[in-house]
């Protein structure tokens, strides 16, 4: 089995943790790569976020090779075999291990900030990683888990050396891998996207994890300050900013009630008034595409500076003429979207400015919409990037009949879950902003 990425694996992990949802259980990710797949398992479950901080220590003379690791609250794990073999000294390894502890002690103040470190003592800790090849990193995680006083220490990863896994079975309560292939050389061959994790990231999926808010704001847009709303859920993993039709507003029902099924997935959303009261009522400016895609983009610099959503993956999504300010901002050079979505959008509005669009784009459309489903399919023949046109059956403009306002809400939702993910910080349509 290949991964597609980690947060794809994350989600596959979850799935055959689910055994635990619903108990006294913290989630502790293995920075880097591990975060990922640990925020999308602490969201599956309902638990709370935190990393478990440990280092390798390798041998002087060849760094990759562990002689043993070392975490948090003075952990260390011994690999006699390796230190007699390669010939390190009491003195030499004493170096390594001074030098590492410190780095340890470094990164677990970056990665929590002014955060208290998430108690695991009486609770089942799932200790996450994105795979195990030697294992020292997570023997020594479980072994921090049990010293914090774990009353129960569960090793989940994707895929693992069959060796690794056994091993690990003895500082382990529980070893949950989904794939041990023999032979096993590296973790990356066994993902199609390895991207590596930054620090940055980690420090945003944890800022994210243990938040949750949903408030009132002034949302400045260059000269332009409009009343908003934004929420952040549990478990964040990405930002949708909303971009309204005309004769709508932030309040619209059906953009709320898309905007709260992205919360349920996992996603914050931002909803503003793209217009004053008094633009509201000239049908001129409502038309000008141009204004709204600036205004649109505006909102997305101030609202990717915000504490709460800084360093996450943005995407957006429109409604009729809101679609085509979506796809006008997203053309910004310095607006980085890794995902649009419209529905039931005038893309053709935005025409001057489509085959500058580096997002991906999912066109949705009623089935009985047949002027502006024709619109949409030139549209996506014109754009340069990946662009797919779904057509809910049976649906109208507005998507008033029963069940199309909940699929198209859907296709909105699977569009942003397979794009806006932290972990593709190197891919040509996710460049993380702020």
């Amino acid at each position: 089995m290949t991964f597609k990425d980690r947060p794809e694996a994350g989600r596959r992990l979850a799935t055959a943790l689910q055994h635990f949802r619903g108990g006294d259980v913290v989630v502790l990710g293995l920075p880097r790569g591990g975060v990922p797949m640990a925020a999308v398992v602490a969201r599956e479950l309902g638990a709370p976020l935190d990393v478990v901080v440990v280092r390798k220590l390798g041998v002087p003379s060849q760094p990759e090779l562990a002689m043993g690791a070392i975490g948090e609250g003075g952990v260390r794990i011994l690999n006699e075999e390796v230190v007699r073999a390669t010939g390190v000294t009491a003195s030499q390894f004493a170096e390594v291990e001074a030098r590492e502890r410190d780095k340890v002690a470094r990164r677990a103040r970056r990665f929590r900030g002014d955060r208290e470190r998430v108690s695991v003592a009486g609770k089942t800790a799932i200790v996450v990683d994105d795979g195990i090849a030697t294992g020292s990193t997570a023997w020594a995680a479980c072994q921090v888990a049990r010293s914090l006083g774990a009353d129960r220490v569960v090793l989940a990863a994707p895929v693992g050396a069959r060796h690794s896994i056994d091993e690990l079975r003895r500082v382990a309560d529980e070893v949950v891998c989904l794939e041990t292939p023999e032979p096993f050389y590296a973790v990356g061959q066994w993902y199609t996207d390895f991207s590596q994790t930054s620090d940055e990231q980690v420090e945003a999926l944890l800022r994210a994890q243990s938040t949750f808010d949903e408030r009132d704001v002034e949302v400045v847009a260059g000269s332009t300050r409009s009343s908003g709303g934004l929420t952040v859920p549990f478990g964040v993993q990405g930002l949708v900013v909303f971009a309204h039709g005309s004769g709508s507003s932030r309040n619209s029902p059906r953009n709320r009630w898309v905007a709260q099924l992205l919360n349920e997935t996992g996603f914050a959303t931002l909803l503003f008034d793209l217009l004053t009261p008094s633009e509201e009522r000239n049908r001129a400016i409502i038309f000008d595409i141009e204004l709204l895609g600036g205004r649109l983009a505006g909102a997305t610099r101030w609202v990717v500076a915000q504490p709460e959503v800084r360093g996450l993956p943005s995407g957006y999504f429109g409604a009729s003429t809101g679609a085509a300010a979506a796809l006008w901002a997203a053309a910004e050079p310095d607006v980085a979207i890794g995902a649009v979505v419209s529905r039931g959008g005038r893309p053709d509005l935005a025409a001057a400015r489509l085959r500058q669009v580096a997002a991906p784009t999912l066109l949705i459309v009623g089935g009985l919409d047949a002027t502006v489903l024709e619109l949409n399919r030139r549209a996506a023949a014109s754009m340069r990037v990946e662009c797919r046109v779904a057509v809910v059956p049976g649906a109208t403009h507005l998507f008033e009949e029963p069940g199309t306002m909940r699929a198209a809400a859907e296709l909105a939702r699977q569009w942003f879950d397979d794009h806006l993910v932290l972990d593709r910080g190197g891919s040509s349509h996710l460049r993380r902003l702020g």
